[in-house]
């Protein structure tokens, strides 16, 4: 296993700025997730640790080695692409020993590793296949085994699953955080996709503009977001803008909103007459029938039944707020309720 570390990295193309991180460290035996919006930067990063893009300035250590002169077929990283880039003409077999041939790897060995690696992937028996016999998700599969079938120091995935369809995106990402444990391989992951990021990864690092907004697991990402963006990014947020008027004990803080209304809250920089917005997620606003903390008279606007749940937007002052609810009473459009906000799930980000 292998510490992958970056300090100072920088990648521009022009006025763009592709890669721009001070510093990251990523965990041996770690599966690290780079998310954000397309353009962000996720994948030029992903390129430099693999050394197909030669940064403008900065370091990249695998533990203390520094690999900056180190040509990608000498870096021992192997790479699963979003095309999954399999040879048509070659057999499963074929396609998943290439890389050992290429290494000059003894035969009886080949054979050896890469029936391992496609049991590991649960395509025993698929071995004289070619790609256009296989199903989308076989290929990923066949991509994958690829890949481990090396035996690299460093996995890397590049939007691996945005080519299949919802349902068998949703199993196989299962499969690949499952495989990546048994392996112990240290794992860097790139998505556009939140609900991927937070079911696969030990840590997500949420990218935009070239930088890592925040580093952090699923939960501290979704739960303690350090800014707007990655608040809006990261699931569903509704927003509250106003200032801090008071400051209490452990970034507990009361924000005034700009129409009056007075909310209590959690702020990871707690500082009394800032600006902020106020973050707080569907599940943690709810209807109830008697005012107490953090509760607020408002107006239901729209309903959208969604099966096991129904949402809401509720107006409250100049805000509309989203919220879930079961579909035990549905709530119709019109109608006066009253909502109380979770003061310990409200995070108050300065903007």
């Amino acid at each position: 296993m292998v510490k992958v570390t970056l300090k100072g990295v920088k990648k521009r193309y022009e006025k763009v700025v592709a890669c721009d991180i001070d510093y990251l460290e990523i965990k041996d035996g770690e599966l690290f997730t780079l998310l954000g919006p397309s353009g962000s930067g996720k994948t030029t990063t992903l390129r430099i640790i693999a050394g197909f893009i030669k940064p403008d300035a900065g370091e990249i250590y695998f533990d203390d080695k520094l690999m900056n002169d180190v040509p990608p077929e000498k870096r021992n990283t192997a790479m699963v692409f979003q095309s999954y880039a399999l040879f048509p003409h070659m057999t499963v077999f074929e396609n998943v020993a290439f890389g050992l041939k290429i290494r000059k790897v003894p035969e009886h060995e080949i054979k050896e590793r890469v029936k391992r690696a496609l049991e590991l992937v649960r395509l025993s028996g698929l071995e004289d296949r070619y790609p256009r016999q296989l199903s989308g998700g076989q290929q990923q599969r066949v991509a994958v085994a690829r890949a481990i079938v090396v035996e690299p120091d460093v996995l890397l995935f590049d939007e691996p699953l945005s080519n299949l369809d919802a349902k068998l995106r949703e199993s196989v990402r299962f499969e690949l955080r499952e495989l990546q444990k048994k392996l112990g391989i240290t794992s860097i992951y790139v998505t556009h996709d939140q609900a991927e990021a937070l079911v696969i990864s030990d840590r997500i690092g949420v990218m935009n503009e070239g930088k890592i907004l925040q580093v952090g697991t699923p939960t501290e990402i979704y739960e303690r977001p350090s800014c707007k963006f990655v608040a809006d990014f990261i699931g569903i947020s509704s927003f509250i803008e106003g200032k801090i008027v008071e400051v209490g004990e452990k970034g507990r803080v009361v924000v005034e909103t700009d129409d009056g209304l007075l909310i209590k809250a959690v702020s990871p920089t707690p500082e009394k007459g800032k600006r902020v917005s106020i973050a707080v997620r569907p599940e943690h606003i709810k209807f109830v029938s008697e005012k107490g903390e953090n509760t607020f008279e408002g107006v239901v606007k729209r309903v959208a039944y969604l099966g096991n749940m129904v949402e809401y937007r509720v107006a409250v002052g100049e805000w509309e707020l989203r919220m879930r609810d079961l579909p035990t009473k549905v709530v119709s459009p019109g109608e006066k309720v009253l909502v109380q906000l979770d003061p310990e799930k409200c995070i108050a980000l300065i903007r």
